[in-house]
């Protein structure tokens, strides 16, 4: 059976609590031997998640990257880097490979993006970190495929209840 790939999606400058709270996650993601994919870049929840992720032995990260072939702004976590060399349009990969997607903050262009694209690809959300007035905007428009958690606990609690089990 194939592992399942967890998408961690959040602004490339987030502030320390959010990147504590995304490096907790992508440890407690690969504890539970998910994969973890992110934007791949050396900044912010991307960076965070995977170098979380790759404290725990045996993960695996992958990094889906907006440029071309080069290393100097991958995160030291990601252990498969894509090179895309399609911008923001790149989200759609990253969407499309995750079984699921956890977003933080979901105040970036990039990150709501993210979002929209999972909600029309009837992807299930987790929220992490979302404004009051962003969780009701995207529970409206989402409907039962977004859910909020309180913390990384919370998000890998809804992660199990989401991911299909076969």
């Amino acid at each position: 059976m194939r592992r399942r790939i967890v998408g961690v999606m959040g602004p490339g400058n987030a502030d320390p609590a959010t990147e504590e709270t995304a490096f907790t996650l992508g440890a407690l993601i690969a504890r539970e031997r998910w994969v973890v994919l992110t934007g791949g870049r050396a900044a912010g929840v991307m960076d965070a998640a995977s170098r979380g992720a790759k404290s725990v032995p045996d993960s695996v990260t992958v990094g889906v990257l907006p440029d071309d072939c080069t290393t100097r702004d991958v995160s030291s976590g990601v252990d498969i880097a894509i090179f895309t060399n399609l911008g923001d349009a790149r989200n759609a990969i990253n969407v499309q490979s995750s079984d699921v997607v956890v977003a933080f903050g979901v105040a970036t262009p990039g990150t709501l993006s993210e979002v929209a694209l999972a909600l029309k690809a009837d992807k299930p959300v987790v929220l992490v970190g979302a404004s009051d007035e962003a969780r009701r905007f995207l529970s409206a428009v989402g409907s039962r495929r977004v859910h909020v958690a309180a913390d990384a606990a919370d998000a890998i609690a809804w992660i199990k209840r989401l991911l299909p089990t076969a």
